[in-house]
C-alpha cells in the first residue's frame, strides 16, 4: 500500500525530559516543525536541577523503553545509551537471619538470563536533546511556563521567564499549534487546561511512603573484579532491604531530600485532534515497577504507530493532504489511542503499587517463592504453554499490561487450583490409609478373640 503524506505540521510539545524529548524526536523524524517548551532551563546544564528528583538517580531500562527508542529510527541512539548503562540481572534481598548473622540472597529476574538496565536519567536525556539540536525542524524554548492553552483555536500562551529580565512580570507570548504533546510531568499544566475542554476522570493518591535518597560511596578495595572493583555492593543486582512498613533499595549508578510519591489516573489522554497527554502526565506511577520511564517511552511508540496508522488511510476527501483532513485522521488517531492506552496504563499503575507490597515483604514469602519456581519450571521445560513470570512480561516483553495482569491472574487462578487439586488428592489417599488401618484394627482383634477361645 503506498503511503500517503500528510501536510506538514506544527507540533508542540511541551516537557523536554525522556518522554518529551523521544516524542519530539519522533515528529521530527516525520517531517513536522518541532517546538519544544520546557518550564526549567536547559537540562544539559549543570546547575538545571530537574524537577523531583536528584541529579544522580538511576532508572531502569527495559525491553519496552528500548524498543520506543529503537523505533525512533536513530542510528547512535541506542548504542550511546547502552554505552552508560549497567546491566541488572536480578534482586539481592538482603536480611537477618534468627541467629543474628546478615545473609545476602540473589533472586534473578528472569531464568532464561534476560537483565533490566540500570540507566543514568540526565544522560539519557541529554543524549535525546543533542540529537534533536542537530535537526533543522527542531528549535527549543527553555524557561517557559505554559500558562494557558485554547485547544478549539490551537492556541497556547507561555510566560518567558529568564533571570536576566528586569521586569517584576514575565514576558508573555502566544503560540499557534497543529497538536500539541503533553510530557510535562505529573504536575502536568496541559493536563490542567485539558480538563477545561472534556470530562475527564482524574483520581491521585499519596502513599504513605516518602522517597529518600542516600548514597553508598564507591571504595578502592572491593571484593568485586575489574569495572565492580568500585562498588561496595553488586553493580549487577537491584538490592533490597525489605521491612513490613519500610524498605531500602539501592539501584547502580555511575555518578536528599524527602520526596512524595504520587500515583496518578486519568482518562481520556486527548482533546479533538489537537492535544494529548504522555507520561507522567498522563499516569504517573510510583517507582516500585521500574516501570515509569518504559510506559511514558512506550507511549510515544504507540501513539505514532497510531498516527501512522491513520495518516495512511485515504478519506473521502480527494484533496487527502490538507491540514484539515490531517486533523480529521489525528482526531480518529487520539480517540483510538485513548481508548487503547487508558486500561494499560491504568494496570501497570495498580501493578507499581502492588510491587511495593511484593518488593517491602512478599520477596521474602515461601508462597511468593513457590510460585516464582513453578513458573519459571513451567517456562523453561514446557514454553509450547507460554508460561512465564509476571515480572518477565512486563520488562522483557511488549505485551499490553492489561493482558499481562489478565494471563498472570489466569496463571495464578490455574497454579491455585492444581495445588488445591495436589491437596485434595493428599487428603483423600491420607484419609484412605486411615480409613484402612482403622477397619484392620478391629479385624485384627475378633480374630485374635476366636483363637483365644479355640486354644482357651
Amino acid at each position: 500500500m503506498a503511503i500517503i503524506t500528510v501536510s506538514r505540521q506544527k507540533y508542540v510539545v511541551v516537557g523536554a525530559g525522556p518522554v518529551g524529548s523521544l516524542a519530539a524526536l519522533y515528529a521530527a523524524k516525520r517531517g513536522h516543525d518541532v517546538e519544544i517548551y520546557e518550564l526549567r532551563g536547559d537540562l544539559r546544564d549543570p546547575s538545571t536541577t530537574p524537577l523531583n528528583f536528584t541529579k544522580s538517580i538511576n532508572l531502569a531500562l527495559s525491553e519496552r523503553g528500548i524498543n520506543a527508542m529503537r523505533h525512533a529510527d536513530h542510528p547512535d541512539l541506542l548504542g550511546h545509551v547502552f554505552s552508560a548503562t549497567i546491566p541488572m540481572r536480578g534482586r539481592m534481598i538482603h536480611g537477618r537471619r534468627p541467629t543474628g548473622e546478615l545473609y545476602e540472597e540473589p533472586q534473578d529476574y528472569d531464568v532464561h538470563g534476560r537483565t533490566i538496565f540500570a540507566v543514568d536519567r540526565a544522560g539519557l536525556n541529554r543524549r535525546l536533546l543533542d540529537i534533536l539540536e542537530a535537526m533543522p525542524n527542531v528549535k527549543f524554548f527553555f524557561n517557559h511556563k505554559l500558562t494557558g492553552a485554547d485547544f478549539k483555536r490551537c492556541k497556547a500562551w507561555f510566560e518567558v521567564r529568564r533571570s536576566t529580565d528586569s521586569t517584576d512580570r514575565p514576558r508573555e507570548i502566544e503560540v499557534n499549534f497543529d497538536f500539541m504533546l503533553g510530557a510535562d510531568g505529573a504536575h502536568s499544566a496541559v493536563r490542567y487546561h485539558l480538563m477545561k475542554f472534556t470530562r475527564m476522570d482524574y483520581q491521585q493518591e499519596y502513599i504513605d511512603t516518602l522517597w529518600c535518597e542516600l548514597q553508598i560511596k564507591p571504595t578502592e578495595k572491593s571484593r568485586y573484579s575489574g569495572i565492580d572493583s568500585r562498588f561496595r555492593i553488586s553493580p549487577n543486582h537491584l538490592h533490597i532491604w525489605p521491612g513490613k512498613q519500610f524498605m531500602f533499595i539501592a539501584i547502580p549508578s555511575e555518578t536528599n531530600p524527602h520526596l512524595p510519591l504520587i500515583s496518578i489516573k486519568c482518562r481520556p489522554y486527548h482533546f479533538s485532534s489537537s492535544v494529548v497527554i504522555l507520561g507522567d502526565a498522563a499516569h504517573a506511577m510510583v517507582p516500585f515497577y521500574g516501570q515509569g520511564m518504559n510506559a511514558g517511552l512506550e507511549d510515544v511508540r504507540i501513539l505514532f504507530s497510531i498516527l501512522d496508522k491513520h495518516s495512511n488511510v485515504e478519506s473521502n476527501n480527494p484533496e487527502d493532504t490538507t491540514s484539515f483532513d490531517a486533523a480529521i485522521q489525528r482526531g480518529l488517531a487520539l480517540a483510538e489511542y485513548s481508548a487503547l492506552r487508558v486500561p494499560d496504563a491504568h494496570a501497570i499503575n495498580d501493578l507499581a503499587l502492588q510491587n511495593y507490597v511484593e518488593m517491602r515483604a512478599s520477596v521474602l514469602s515461601p508462597t511468593y517463592r513457590l510460585r516464582k519456581v513453578l513458573e519459571e519450571f513451567m517456562s523453561v521445560h514446557v514454553p509450547s504453554l507460554g508460561w512465564h513470570t509476571k515480572y518477565s512480561r512486563v520488562s522483557f516483553g511488549n505485551e499490553r499490561y492489561s493482558e499481562v495482569v489478565t494471563k498472570s491472574d489466569r496463571q495464578g487462578k490455574i497454579l491455585l487450583r492444581g495445588l488445591g487439586g495436589l491437596m485434595a488428592v493428599f487428603c483423600i489417599v491420607a484419609y484412605g490409609l486411615y480409613l484402612r488401618q482403622q477397619r484392620s484394627r478391629p479385624q485384627l482383634s475378633i480374630f485374635q478373640s476366636v483363637i483365644r477361645t479355640i486354644t482357651g
